[in-house]
């Protein structure tokens, strides 16, 4: 029976198992999702124990069946979230909600002591978000629930919990920390010095490589057990594993993330003030970043867009790219949307739509989000000479923001990816000795190359 590696994919909404034969490719897959509980304020957060109950489930029955030679698991998670843990390995708290609200008193407070705010982020790569930078999640627990807090053991970010229900080991791992944390100091390669000014250390696990295992006995089978991996690191080492030259990832979706792996350079206090964070590679490198709250926006402008000119909901999915429009909009361009979940740069008076068709006005929004794309890219590369340029999720099968992202930015060669494996797929190679060539994108994630339209 051939080896296979099992993994656990656990987003906020969708909890996923795969899977992966030795050529990564999917041989099973299984989805669940459960409905959120309430922490102690009535805040919305994960169900646990649930949680942990599938996930136990999953992987025994599996295992029982014996249709499978599962010889390693890991497990890739959303991040900025923590689990804490008594004496006894039992949970003390509820995962609180990256979405949480934080006291502008505990973040003012932290600043006083720590600041100033600028320099903290350029050398964090984090920017003050609140309940999203996890460290902040500590100093928050540590200052209104003092009796709580005296009780942890550990902390353990998600990723690195869920490999402890299977292996009973904690520990920390690079590219959770790494992530917004508020937690890590870039330039030191290790915690800044308030995680030791408040003791914070001492509560968190020994740091080990992502590519680490534990190879343990496990209901009587040998299984190598992996400590986990933060998903938007994960969704990366793909591409790094298999592509020799640099480039720019731009992961879409709800939040469109620009990657740049390649920077060694510490953020500046001017790229943190333009909302530049960095993520972390599982070496313990920096990963640039800039983000952009591109689907959430285009969901809400589209939607008003449908309501005025009366079409469907998914009228817009059918509207493919239109020179001839393009050409016509971008004569006299001048912009039309104030943004709703958007920096709004445009000065705008009336917010009229000057066009008779949807088609017209969707080619408007799609050249407006682009030039938004297009600076965010820029951003992420910096003074880099990168000429590779990967889009996956969502809108890489928008055929309008492809072909305008390939015009604007026609000294990169753009591919885009069908990777909703992306994250699974990342934290199957992370504990494989595998060694991926050029041709693992083309093969596992649909590669597909895009040239500039010509506009004369």
């Amino acid at each position: 029976m051939d080896k296979v590696t099992a993994i656990f994919d656990i987003g906020k909404t969708n909890k996923k198992f795969f899977l992966f034969d030795a050529d990564f490719q999917e041989i099973y897959r299984e989805y669940s999702s459960f409905e959120p509980i309430a922490d102690e304020d009535g805040h919305p957060t994960e169900n646990l124990e649930a949680l942990q109950n599938w996930l136990k489930e999953v992987f025994h029955r599996i295992l029982k069946e014996g249709n499978y030679n599962i010889t390693a698991i890991n497990f890739s998670t959303y991040g900025a979230s923590l689990v804490h843990l008594d004496e006894n390995g039992e949970v003390l708290t509820p995962l609180y909600n990256y979405t949480k609200p934080l006291d502008q008193e505990i973040i003012d407070d932290f600043f006083a002591k720590y600041g100033p705010e600028d320099e903290f982020a350029a050398a964090t790569g984090s920017t003050n978000s609140g309940m999203l930078n996890s460290g902040m999640q500590l100093y928050w627990l540590k200052r209104t629930k003092p009796e709580v807090f005296k009780k942890i053991k550990y902390s353990l970010h998600l990723p690195q919990y869920i490999s402890y229900i299977f292996t009973g080991i904690p520990i920390s791992e690079y590219t959770s920390i790494g992530c917004h944390t508020a937690m890590w100091d870039y330039s030191k390669k290790d915690y800044h010095t308030w995680i030791y000014k408040e003791n914070l250390n001492t509560i968190l696990p020994p740091i080990v490589s992502t590519e680490t295992s534990i190879n343990m006995n496990y209901n009587g089978k040998r299984i190598k057990i992996g400590v986990g991996i933060h998903d938007s690191s994960a969704a990366l080492l793909p591409y790094v594993r298999s592509t020799k030259k640099k480039f720019i990832l731009v992961s879409t979706g709800t939040w469109s993330i620009s990657l740049n792996p390649f920077e060694n350079r510490n953020l500046t206090q001017a790229e943190v003030k333009q909302d530049c964070i960095n993520y972390m590679r599982i070496n313990g490198k920096p990963v640039k970043s800039t983000r952009l709250f591109l689907g959430n926006e285009y969901s809400l402008q589209v939607k008003k867009l449908s309501t005025y000119f009366k079409v469907s909901m998914d009228y817009h999915k059918t509207v493919k790219f239109d020179k001839q429009l393009y050409l016509k909009i971008s004569n006299n361009f001048e912009p039309m949307f104030t943004w709703e979940s958007l920096r709004n740069t445009n000065r705008l008076t009336g917010n009229k739509i000057p066009y008779k068709t949807f088609e017209e006005a969707y080619h408007q929004l799609m050249i407006e989000l682009v030039q938004l794309q297009v600076q965010n890219i820029q951003l992420a590369k910096g003074n880099l000479n990168i000429k590779k340029l990967f889009v996956d999720g969502g809108f890489s099968d928008n055929d309008i923001y492809i072909k305008l992202l390939s015009y604007y930015l026609n000294d990169m060669k753009l591919r885009t990816t069908d990777s909703s494996l992306g994250s699974a797929l990342g934290a199957a190679i992370a504990i494989s000795d595998t060694k991926l060539n050029s041709k693992f994108l083309r093969k596992n994630y649909s590669l597909k190359k895009h040239i500039p339209f010509i506009t004369k």
